[in-house]
């Protein structure tokens, strides 16, 4: 199945139409994020049959010209707190130089599917449309990956992303967990979590192909 069919399938579920019904009203009548033709760019750019990796997010960025459709990315120039946040774990993490530009789409095109537990927000409100329904879509996708008979890695950051934990029970998937990489919570576990390498060392052991984490 490609992602366009399982979209589909949701698409005539009625929880998914009250979603969208929701999401179109806010659209309609408030700036929101990301653009509505990227809403679903994270299913875009990785494909089922090369699924490596899953890394859970909150919410998308809620500033203009930052959030479009994968989770932690961004396409302007100055870096949201949370992705220098995650650099920094990636530098530590791989003992490497990291001078990124903020787009993630190098690692969605490898398998790392960069999933918000929520895919739409209203500018200047976090967290703002996590009420509509997205967490049901993203608790089918989560299901849908778990039945997947071979190795994938899910990385849950932060709480939001933790309560799909309990959707995963296929024993040849690896869940690595640390707070979220948020000023507020990276000192609490998400730095020294080491999820790059942890990932990598995992996809070696079962003779996948590991990701280039830098560009």
């Amino acid at each position: 199945m490609e992602w366009i069919d399982f979209i589909n399938e949701e698409r005539e579920k009625p929880y998914y139409k009250k979603l969208k019904e929701l999401v179109d009203n806010e659209y309609n009548n408030y700036l929101c994020h990301p653009d509505y033709e990227n809403i679903f760019n994270a299913f875009k750019l990785t494909n089922i049959d090369n699924l490596k990796v899953v890394i859970l997010g909150q919410d998308p960025y809620h500033e203009p010209n930052q959030a479009h459709g994968l989770a932690f990315s961004v396409l302007c120039k100055k870096l949201p707190p949370s992705l220098i946040n995650i650099y920094k774990e990636m530098e530590t993490d791989l003992n490497v130089k990291i001078d990124q530009d903020g787009n993630l789409d190098y690692l969605a095109k490898q398998g790392v599917l960069l999933l918000n537990t929520t895919l739409t927000v209203r500018d200047g409100y976090a967290y703002s449309h996590k009420n509509f329904g997205w967490d049901i879509f993203t608790d089918n996708v989560i299901s849908y990956i778990n039945n997947i008979d071979r190795p994938i890695v899910f990385i849950l950051w932060g709480a939001p992303a933790q309560k799909k934990k309990k959707l995963l029970n296929n024993p040849k998937h690896l869940i690595i967990e640390s707070p979220h990489p948020s000023p507020l919570s990276s000192y609490r576990g998400f730095f020294g979590s080491k999820p790059f390498s942890k990932t990598n060392d995992f996809l070696i052991k079962n003779n996948i192909k590991p990701i280039n984490w830098t560009k």
